[in-house]
């Protein structure tokens, strides 16, 4: 069963979020981290920039692999996750921008960039803590549902529903692009902790298909039911149609606190 730990605010799962990588990173200088993109890790982020900050923390060493990217944007594109990973986590956070990737969406080469992004991984020793949200479909990363759940790294085609999420970073809908590439449900997987967020009513009914419902590759983050080491943060909102919530809030409520999370 994963951990679920029900917080009163997006900006107390960032604290929580944050001051366990930051915590991690202080453990492990090289640590390496999985960055998700999109509005609901800010919090994480800014907590973690001023942990940085505060204490010190030594983030130069930190190596850290994006889950996703879309296919065909130009280089530069201010949508584009690799600009999003440097605007909203590299550049506040100081981490090394040379020692964080995100898959290549570049149209040359497109073929061959998951196997490339997925030897990257392994030569950097493996994902340390993958931070995740998740979408309304349920995917994590771009794994829409019916996405293997053994999949790796590759190009996948966007739901109209994905697309139209997103288009509110865009100036119209046409712009969204139809593919991405994404980490796979097993590249996510085999990272060492994983750690889902999700905040909204709208994100309710996902967050406890992924959690209380069966393993389906028509939930994607369901897949994270298979994992050793998860924790899910969420806030009420989202935890409304959890049917355990009240075993989860005395489970956190006593956990031993040198366990973390």
């Amino acid at each position: 069963m994963a951990e679920v730990i029900i917080v009163p605010s997006e900006q107390e799962a960032g604290r929580l979020v944050g001051d366990a990588i930051a915590d991690l990173i202080t453990d492990r200088p090289d640590a390496v981290l999985g960055l998700a993109t999109g509005s609901t890790p800010l919090a994480v982020y800014r907590h973690l920039s001023d942990r940085v900050r505060r204490d010190g923390v030594d983030v130069s060493r930190v190596r850290g692999f994006a889950l996703d990217e879309y296919v065909g944007l130009p280089a530069g594109h201010p949508e584009s996750y690799r600009r999003v990973i440097e605007r909203e986590v590299v550049e506040p956070v100081g981490f090394d921008p040379a020692r964080i990737q995100v898959p290549h969406g570049d149209l040359e080469g497109i073929e061959t960039a998951g196997e490339r992004y997925e030897a990257a991984i392994r030569e950097a020793g493996g994902i340390d803590l993958q931070i995740l949200g998740i979408g309304r479909t349920g995917h994590i990363g771009f794994n829409e549902p019916g996405s293997s759940l053994a999949s790796s790294t590759r190009v996948k085609t966007l739901t109209e529903e994905t697309r139209a999420d997103n288009a509110r970073f865009f100036d119209s809908p046409e712009e969204v692009p139809m593919h991405c590439i994404t980490q796979g449900i097993g590249t996510i997987l085999r990272a060492r902790h994983l750690v889902l967020l999700a905040f909204g009513a709208a994100k309710a009914e996902a967050v406890a298909a992924a959690v209380e419902g069966p393993v389906s590759t028509s939930a994607p983050g369901s897949a994270v039911q298979l994992h050793p080491h998860v924790t899910v943060v969420v806030d009420e909102a989202a935890a409304a149609s959890l049917s355990q919530a009240p075993y989860y809030r005395h489970a956190w409520a006593n956990k031993p606190a040198w366990q973390g999370i």
